[in-house]
């Protein structure tokens, strides 16, 4: 159920990718992330390799589309030497994020003690076989296919950090759900999609 994206014009990048439900050891997976972040020498290098992926609350991605451009966003930033964070996952993090702000986006769309579902992601620039047996090993809940998401998405709260109430065209469209949460996945993904632009 993991799914796997190649990009041939990224120095050939591999990027792994798995939705997890009912996911419940959240609190444990935040603080092994800080943990890592403080210890130091080989251990500390050793930790930080284990945990080296993208965890992301997979409530405020609103389609798989919003994910990728967000992905192909920080690939591209590496590729130009311009990442405006340490690594490639947090720089999907910032990508996904309105505003320029790390930590806002880390504290937003990271995991937080709450996230019952994660998306998680391994960037790699070869395909390494074992990603999803590392993957599952560090988070407790069920990997599941990426249909599940639009059961998971918060629409409300998403409207919130892209400050979407006063949207003209969403209000043309009140109370016409489907159409409504259309026009927002629109404008979410043509905003991660200009952020390099305008960043």
């Amino acid at each position: 159920m993991m799914e796997t994206y190649y990009y041939s014009q990224f120095n050939h990048a591999v990027v792994h990718v798995a939705l997890f439900d009912d996911v419940t050891n959240s609190t444990a997976i935040r603080s092994r992330i800080i943990q890592a972040a403080r210890i130091l020498g080989v251990d500390g290098d050793t930790e930080r390799e284990a945990i080296n992926f993208a965890f992301i609350d997979a409530r405020l991605i609103s389609s798989l589309l919003h994910l990728q451009t967000a992905i192909y966003q920080a690939l591209l930033s590496e590729a130009q030497g311009q990442l405006r964070t340490k690594t490639i996952h947090s720089e999907i993090l910032w990508a996904l994020n309105p505003t320029n702000n790390i930590t806002e986006a880390i504290r937003r769309y990271g995991v937080s003690d709450a996230s019952t579902t994660l998306i998680v992601i391994r960037v790699d620039v070869s395909n390494i076989l074992d990603v999803q047996r590392r993957m599952c090993d560090i988070v407790q809940g069920s990997m599941v296919t990426f249909e599940a998401l639009k059961q998971m998405t918060d629409w409300s709260t998403i409207k919130k950090h892209y400050k979407l109430d006063a949207e003209p065209a969403l209000k043309e469209v009140q109370g016409k759900q489907d159409r409504e949460r259309a026009i927002v996945n629109n404008i979410i993904v043509s905003s991660v999609a200009m952020k390099n632009v305008v960043a």
